[in-house]
């Protein structure tokens, strides 16, 4: 399948400055992603926790995650100015900020848990990434952090069929070999295997891995989608949750 799109110029921050390109993801993930920080957690106490969803985008899935973090404060962070305009028509805060660079605007040990949804496989540095999320968690701080599966349970066919995976892209202008239609600019993905290690390389502690289903796949498709979360090895999105060491 090969699906053009106008073609982008420029950068790789121009391509997600601009407004075509998706900046929110599936409800389910986000759901399935806060209720297990809520259970890390706990009540909120006094005064509450810090909560950062570092890559908001537009806050959809800080602004579903509330409800169930009720008491903590959620702070969305990303570094286009686009996403940002709309993040803020849906949470009570949003900066900017980069995970390379002049660092996020946090100071260190100051953030009690962070939100990482679907933006690992966004990175060109991925291990700077995890080194300023550690520096700016406190001591035992948690880090949900989700991203696509390349072993999700239809990739396995799709490879089998010499079929480019879904998630994965060869380009930032168009799709080529696989199936689906939007370009969303992924440079690196993730088995579970994958994902423990580099996470743990990285000093923190695994916690706990869960599997989620993937808005895209198709109507039919969905309720098998769905059994495939009981074994995180095959779903469609891997939800983690580690502890800084």
């Amino acid at each position: 399948m090969n699906t053009t799109a106008p073609p982008r110029r420029g950068s790789l921050r121009d391509f997600y400055e601009d407004p075509a390109v998706p900046v929110a993801s599936g409800t389910p993930r986000s759901l399935r992603q806060a209720r297990m920080l809520a259970r890390a957690l706990g009540a909120p106490g006094k005064t509450g926790r810090t909560v950062l969803d570092i890559g908001c985008g537009d806050g959809t899935a800080a602004a579903t995650a509330a409800p169930l973090l009720t008491g903590h404060t959620i702070v969305g962070v990303d570094w286009s100015q686009d996403a940002l305009k709309r993040a803020r028509a849906r949470l009570p805060y949003a900066v900017r900020g980069e995970l390379t660079g002049p660092g996020l605007p946090f100071a260190s040990t100051s953030v009690d848990a962070v939100l990482f949804s679907e933006v690992v496989e966004h990175l060109v540095d991925p291990d700077a990434a995890l080194d300023e999320i550690r520096r700016i968690l406190r001591p035992g701080g948690h880090l949900m952090l989700s991203t696509p599966n390349l072993a999700a349970w239809y990739n396995r066919g799709l490879l089998l069929a010499g079929v480019q995976p879904v998630f994965s892209e060869v380009s930032l202008r168009a799709i080529h070999g696989r199936p689906g239609r939007e370009v969303v600019g992924h440079l690196r993905l993730y088995t579970a295997r994958a994902l423990r290690e580099f996470v743990a390389a990285a000093g923190f502690e695994v916690v706990r891995l869960e599997g989620a289903p993937f808005h895209g796949v198709p109507r039919p498709l969905r309720a098998l989608d769905r059994l495939a979360c009981a074994r995180p090895s095959l779903a469609s999105i891997l939800l983690l949750h580690a502890r800084k060491t």
